[in-house]
């Protein structure tokens, strides 16, 4: 059965998006929501993944904000059975110790992760990152007469922005859309520096405060994702008080 994608929205339309969030602690559903609508945003919400499976199968939110650790059917099970029938794009709510959690999560299809305890302006800004992204893909996909960007190569990297698919050494690595804005970054200008003031915008592109550390966190996990392949892997160079650079030699 062929997917049922979320409702594309046109770039105009971003604001007012259907956000679905499930958690079974009522405080972050509750404080989540407030902040999800004071950005225009219209939230359903609801207390696990058993609850929201059904609803979300019948009518697809834009985007989805799901709690790994839930009762009756968690965030990992939920994301199972939505992605046989839908490609809604997903955030996971994540605590320090589920690691292994967010691999598995990303690796079935998550979007994105972020870990308890967490920013609502942070937060906020992946949300709006990803509609972003998802509306200038499907605008793209409804556009026939325009051809697919060629995919990006540099030395062992290969990019591929129209289906969001990296590879090194023609094995796959999954990333999440923060994380695949910030290397297409790099690789797009080898040798070149980016600060973490160009990363931030690139990434978040939106009047959001988000730290150093922040930046600093995502050129972390994106090194050890790449050296899970290749333990030799050390294209991203750190430039110590200026930033980073990717280097395809």
């Amino acid at each position: 059965m062929p997917l049922m994608p979320a409702l594309s929205l046109p770039i105009s339309a971003l604001m007012s998006a259907n956000i679905a969030l499930v958690d079974d602690d009522r405080n972050i559903l509750t404080s989540v929501s407030i902040a999800m609508q004071g950005e225009g945003y219209i939230t359903r919400l609801y207390p696990d993944g058993e609850a929201a499976l059904k609803a979300l199968l019948e009518n697809p939110a834009d985007l989805g904000i799901f709690d790994i650790k839930m009762p009756r059917m968690d965030g990992l099970e939920l994301l199972r059975r939505l992605r046989e029938k839908s490609d809604m794009p997903v955030i996971f709510l994540t605590s320090k110790d589920e690691e292994l959690d967010e691999a598995l999560g990303l690796a079935m299809g998550a979007d994105d992760y972020i870990t308890k305890p967490f920013s609502q302006r942070l937060l906020i800004a992946r949300v709006k990152a990803i509609l972003r992204r998802t509306a200038v893909r499907s605008q793209s996909a409804d556009d026939s007469d325009l051809p697919e960007p060629d995919p990006m190569i540099r030395g062992n990297l290969e990019m591929d922005p129209a289906r969001h698919h990296v590879r090194w050494k023609d094995q796959p690595v999954t990333l999440t859309v923060t994380e695949f804005m910030i290397l297409e970054a790099l690789a797009s200008r080898p040798g070149v520096v980016r600060t973490r003031s160009q990363l931030m915008d690139i990434a978040y592109q939106d009047d959001v405060y988000v730290d150093d550390r922040t930046i600093d966190s995502h050129i972390k996990r994106l090194r050890r994702k790449f050296r899970q392949i290749d333990p030799e892997f050390s294209a991203i160079d750190t430039l110590y008080g200026a930033g980073y650079r990717f280097t395809d030699e």
